[in-house]
């Protein structure tokens, strides 16, 4: 028996989610989650082998975080991440902190009945569209951000200013201004509009 924790923000979405997964004999669903937070403490109270994670949690919370934390435990569950979020920073952010699966919610039944048991038995479980993604990435490394340098990236995007791209990453703005020199280098860019649109043509933000 698989034991599976949802983690998502929209009732509807765990409650759809709980009642496909009930007809399955192998999987048992033994807790929702609504936030990151309780994410990770139910990971840990509950001792799932899965944990179906959405990425976006509300303005600043992000699941790719919780899988971090989730990952770091002591007999900590696999991950696998479920969401309408298909950008390079997403999917890198993600397996960078340890999920063992990506997919999109429009993905068919059976394809995400297949990749939650092939992830609940440590398997790598990428969606076509991502796995293509991240192949052309590796593909591409004088492009290639790291996880933190695309979240500076994407709040530079939204018009945030140094103080408070460190206030919501909990990080100095020392470290902000450093991520953006390296973005910039990387990028070959000088300013942070010309970064911006820079990424957005590689595909790197949407």
């Amino acid at each position: 028996m698989i034991r599976i924790l949802i983690a998502d923000d929209h009732p509807v979405v765990r409650t759809g989610l709980r009642a496909m997964l009930a007809g399955e004999p192998d999987l048992e669903v033994v807790g929702e989650a609504g936030t990151p937070q309780e994410a990770v403490f139910l990971a840990q109270q509950l001792s799932p082998e899965l944990v179906l994670m959405d990425l976006r949690f509300g303005e600043e919370a992000t699941g790719a975080d919780a899988t971090r934390q989730i990952r770091a435990q002591e007999a900590a569950p696999y991950v696998l991440v479920l969401t309408n979020y298909d950008t390079d920073g997403d999917i890198l952010g993600a397996v960078e902190a340890g999920a063992s699966g990506y997919l999109l919610k429009d993905a068919p039944p059976q394809e995400l009945l297949a990749a939650i048991r092939a992830a609940a038995s440590g398997e790598s479980a990428l969606a076509p569209a991502v796995a293509a993604r991240l192949l052309s990435r590796l593909r591409s490394p004088a492009v290639s951000l790291s996880a933190r340098e695309i979240d500076v990236l994407g709040k530079v995007a939204d018009g945030a200013s140094n103080g408070e791209i460190a206030a919501a990453l909990f990080i100095s703005e020392a470290t902000v201004k450093s991520h953006l020199v390296h973005v910039f280098s990387k990028l070959d860019v000088t300013s942070r509009t010309a970064a911006v649109a820079r990424a957005r043509s590689l595909g790197i933000l949407p």
